[in-house]
């Protein structure tokens, strides 16, 4: 038996009145879930803490077998350990996004954030912005790395985790009242504003139509994380396929392998069918047992309010990762236990994570079981079917 978490990033919503009070999963057309829907287990699973954030960090965590009360030291340490920068147990490692801002006002402390990805910057034009924040911020005790697209990293030897805003949860709203409150961070800020501004790769954003990267915003601190090995608690040998940094980075703490797929990006325009193939060849000659398949573009879109973005990645997913991952396992005669389900809800009126529970899906080759028609939020809530504790989860997935 061969294991796949097929992880739909941020897929849960909320009814909205301008799909006729559907949500956007149900809303999409889905014809390779719904087929799988027929002879799945479907509920609700909580794989958010009460009392912890909403972050993909608590949430992943919890989808691939960790308690995050147990395990959880923070966001950016987990992508550290993706882009290989060193941390020492006395470290703080702080994400550092690349956002934008709004520039009609003359205080820092007035700017509207508009967009906490700067339109999805590409990673080539966003080094030279890093580059340029090395240049001018770096100072003895603190270094920026470079990660992917819109998030790096700032490191801060023998610092505090302060605490600090997430970009995605003030999306439209004047950031002075969510700046750090730690001075140096504050300044570091201000100034990459300054730095950044009328750099040429942002002159030139502007005269293609795009956001700015304008200015860095820290958040997401916290120190070095120890994980136990995934292989050795669960007995199966896994391999992570994301394009995500934190994904990567989970991946390295459990001593799980890193798929890397050209053309992955973590938006709405990645690649899918490269990712399929991947996770195919991963079980069928690589000699893996468990493949964990991410996909970020529906958090994405949902982060961006586009309800019609949202349902073309949910299609997307469905078209080009569920049917030909299920199709090809088949063909190979290769029986798969397949858990499809989103880490956390990013409702596009809200335009951020919530923590509700989620809808997941458990489909098993081998199995004739009676399910549901769809798979959906709704469908997962009638049910009954519930697990309070997400990172037990993954037990059920491997039958222990």
């Amino acid at each position: 038996m061969k294991y796949m978490v097929i992880l739909c990033d941020g897929m849960a919503d909320e009814p909205l009145e301008s799909l006729g009070g559907r949500t956007p999963l149900e809303a999409a057309r889905t014809a390779n879930m719904d087929r799988l829907a027929k002879r799945s287990e479907i509920g609700m699973v909580r794989t958010v803490p009460e009392g912890m954030s909403p972050g993909s960090d608590t949430a992943n965590l919890s989808v691939i077998g960790y308690d995050p009360r147990k395990y959880y030291s923070g966001r950016s340490p987990l992508e550290a350990l993706s882009i290989g920068a060193k941390m020492g147990p006395s470290d703080v490692s702080f994400r550092c996004n690349l956002v934008t801002l709004s520039e009609e006002q003359d205080r820092y402390e007035d700017r509207i954030i508009l967009d906490h990805s700067s339109g999805e910057i590409s990673t080539e034009e966003a080094s030279e912005l890093i580059e340029a924040l090395k240049a001018g911020l770096e100072r003895q005790g603190y270094t920026f790395y470079v990660g992917t697209s819109y998030r790096h990293l700032l490191i801060w030897n023998g610092g505090s985790t302060v605490e600090l805003t997430a970009p995605h949860d003030i999306l439209t709203k004047r950031i002075g009242d969510y700046l750090p409150g730690d001075l140096i961070l504050r300044d570091m800020m201000k100034k990459s504003y300054e730095i950044l501004k009328d750099h040429p790769v942002n002159q030139k954003r502007r005269s293609e139509g795009k956001n700015p990267a304008n200015s860095a915003w820290f958040w997401g601190a916290g120190t070095r994380p120890a994980l136990t090995s995934f292989q050795e608690k669960n007995k199966v040998k896994g391999a992570m396929i994301s394009a995500v940094d934190l994904l990567k980075g989970i991946a390295v703490g459990a001593g799980m392998h890193n798929i890397v797929v050209e053309g992955a990006n973590g938006g709405l325009y990645t690649n899918y069918e490269g990712k399929a193939a991947a996770a195919v060849k991963a079980l069928s000659e690589d000699g893996y047992d468990f493949v964990y398949v991410h996909i970020e573009a529906p958090d994405e879109m949902g982060h961006q309010g586009s309800a019609g973005d949202k349902i073309r990645a949910i299609e997307s997913i469905d078209e080009k990762i569920i049917g030909p991952v299920t199709e090809a396992l088949k063909e190979k005669n290769i029986d798969c236990r397949m858990l499809i389900l989103p880490d956390h809800p990013t409702p596009v009126r809200v335009r951020t994570h919530t923590s509700d529970p989620v809808p997941y899906m458990l489909y098993d080759s081998t199995a004739d079981l009676e399910g549901q028609e769809v798979y959906s939020e709704k469908t997962g809530r009638d049910t009954g079917i519930y697990l309070e504790d997400g990172y037990r989860l993954i037990d059920h997935l491997l039958q222990k």
